[in-house]
């Protein structure tokens, strides 16, 4: 299935507002989420917010069902939140109780620098051991070393399928059938993959998987969304509860039966009708599709920075995904993203805390990352690389 370019750039409003190659740190959204969210809006200004929600109660439903069928759940195995750090911090919280002295946590060097901040958090009040699994040669996680590593004490298997720092690609699948194997949890950092590739959570074996929706998914910014592979939506109780995911009894509580156990009631309809409309949009154009396009032009991307004088790609992996970070020689990356925002390029930058195993064992300094998506056209690649082009030539920055 090919993709139609200039319908998606006729229904991305943001195209005409210069190029736009920081999708992985938020997309540009598709017109149909931008008006399902302006059209909230406008109900809750005529009948208020509950008035509102009374309304779109069987649209606001409706968001489960697309979030699950985009990753192969079962809608009472999501939850949805405000971000996927929100989503990644009430699962590994909820395993607290579960971490000792005498117990480690698998990780990858990729982990985003919120997870690390909460894996030392925890470790510092429970003891609990945190080691980083070596990458093969290629960079990715060892499926092989990880093998090694298991015991007895493991408690908790978390890795990041796509770091923010570059386009590596985690054999995800093959850490999953390990830890299933071993019947240890898996918790998957999904947060640049969900949107820009197919996600199978069956097929990969994660027990849990965080997302956000504004990144390569294209939904507004404040939502994500957690999954709970059933039954352990059961057997983990939050770290917080309010009376929506744990009912009041005489006695007590009761937590829900469902993922939904993870959430609270208040929360921006406007935005979670706006991410069903996003996973609607991106299922509506196929994931393989939308995958065949982010390769293909960040490949280009990639191949036209590696030739330029004095610049150096830094993604890892041989299959790499659309987040291209590079350095130039003679400039700084913040000095260059500001270059390239002054002629109308859109891009990220990527600082140790982005993923700070991974930069202190590669003595990475700030990268820049452009990141393609599939409404970009291949103009817009040329015109990226002549900027850099004449950069490079100028050799300041």
């Amino acid at each position: 299935m090919s993709l139609d370019l200039a319908r998606l750039r006729a229904e991305t409003p943001g195209c005409a507002h210069g190029i736009h190659l920081n999708n992985a740190g938020a997309s540009l959204m598709p017109a149909p989420v931008v008006e399902a969210v302006k059209g909230y809006l406008d109900l809750e200004a005529r009948h208020g917010g509950h008035g509102a929600a009374e309304r779109e109660a069987p649209c606001l439903a409706r968001v489960y069902d697309s979030v699950a069928r985009l990753i192969g759940a079962a809608p009472d195995e999501i939850a949805l939140t405000e971000s996927a750090t929100r989503a990644w911090q009430m699962a590994f919280y909820a395993l607290e109780s579960r971490f000792t002295p005498d117990t480690r946590i698998l990780v990858s060097r990729a982990e985003f620098g919120a997870g690390v901040a909460a894996l030392r958090q925890v470790a510092r009040r429970t003891g609990v051991r945190v080691a980083v699994i070596p990458c093969d040669g290629q960079g990715r996680t060892d499926p092989a070393a990880l093998a090694s590593m298991l015991g007895p004490d493991v408690r908790l298997i978390a890795v990041t399928a796509i770091p923010s720092n570059g386009g590596l690609v985690n054999p995800v699948a093959e850490i999953g059938r390990i830890a299933r194997a071993h019947g240890i949890p898996y918790l998957l950092d999904a947060c640049q993959m969900v949107g820009q590739r197919p996600v199978d959570v069956a097929a990969i074996g994660c027990d849990m998987l965080a997302a956000t929706g504004r990144k390569f998914l294209r939904g507004p910014r404040g939502t994500g969304f957690l999954y709970l592979r059933r039954p352990l939506a059961e057997e983990l109780e939050p770290a917080m509860l309010d009376h929506f995911g744990a009912p009041l009894t005489p006695d007590g509580y009761a937590p829900r039966t469902d993922a939904r156990r993870f959430e609270s009631y208040e929360h921006d309809r406007a935005a979670r009708l706006g991410l069903g409309v996003a996973v609607d949009y991106a299922l509506g154009l196929g994931l393989p599709a939308i995958a065949a396009r982010c390769t293909e032009l960040s490949r280009s991307l990639r191949a036209g920075i590696a030739a330029l004088p004095g610049a150096q790609v830094h993604d890892l992996g041989p299959d790499p995904a659309s987040l291209v970070t590079c350095t130039l020689a003679g400039w700084q990356a913040p000095r260059l993203r500001a270059a390239l925002k002054e002629a109308g390029i859109a891009a990220g930058l990527s600082e140790a805390a982005a993923a700070p195993y991974d930069a202190a064992a590669r003595g990475l300094p700030p990268l820049l990352r452009l990141s393609p998506h599939c409404y970009n056209d291949a103009d817009e690649i040329l015109a990226t690389l002549d900027v850099l082009a004449r950069l490079a030539a100028s050799g300041r920055g």
